[in-house]
């Protein structure tokens, strides 16, 4: 578990399958994701974060606020999947529910998901992906230090030709010399 001031970062749990779901129903939220969530996607979600935290001690964990317990989405770091061009590489990424957006809630959780790689992982560096319309997720990773590279943009192969959510643009961040402490 990771604890930042306003945030839990723990594993998943059956409970959060529900409150991922609703999250998953809501257009903005999934607007630059791709079609709504279901179910069964949001239960074989919680089997692969499962199966990542078991097998490599880390996952796109379960975020929670503090203040009152709720499940509010996910944000963490996993090896990207096989299959595609960032197969292998360290991925952080996130999704938060709306009701969390513009509190800076996104960030916080980010940051001590990458502090947290840095102390505990021999990755060199970390990668995050998106689509290019996805301003604000764009804006955070610019936050987090991350840089634009343009040489590893890719078509996701989960896409269809002209689905306009298949070009995906990359950003990376370095291993820093000294891990920064947990904020």
């Amino acid at each position: 578990m990771i604890g930042t001031r306003r945030l839990i970062l723990r594993p998943w749990r059956r409970s959060d399958i529900a409150s991922l779901y609703a999250m998953g129903q809501d257009a903005e939220v999934m607007r630059y994701l791709g079609p709504p969530d279901s179910l069964a996607d949001c239960r074989r979600l919680k089997d692969r974060m499962t199966e990542s935290q078991a097998r490599h001690g880390h996952c796109f964990w379960a975020l929670e606020r503090r203040s009152d317990r709720a499940f509010i989405g996910f944000c963490g770091l996993k090896r990207g999947r096989k299959g595609t061009p960032i197969a292998g590489e360290l991925e952080i990424s996130w999704r938060l529910a709306r009701e969390a957006w513009g509190q800076g809630l996104a960030l916080e959780a980010a940051r001590a998901s990458l502090s947290w790689g840095w102390r505990n992982l021999d990755a060199p560096a970390a990668t995050a992906v998106t689509v290019p319309a996805n301003v604000r997720s764009r804006g955070l990773m610019e936050r987090l230090g991350m840089l634009r590279d343009p040489g590893g943009d890719f078509d996701h192969p989960d896409m269809a030709r002209g689905d306009p959510l298949r070009h995906h643009i990359r950003y990376r961040i370095a291993r820093p010399v000294r891990p920064s402490p947990t904020r």
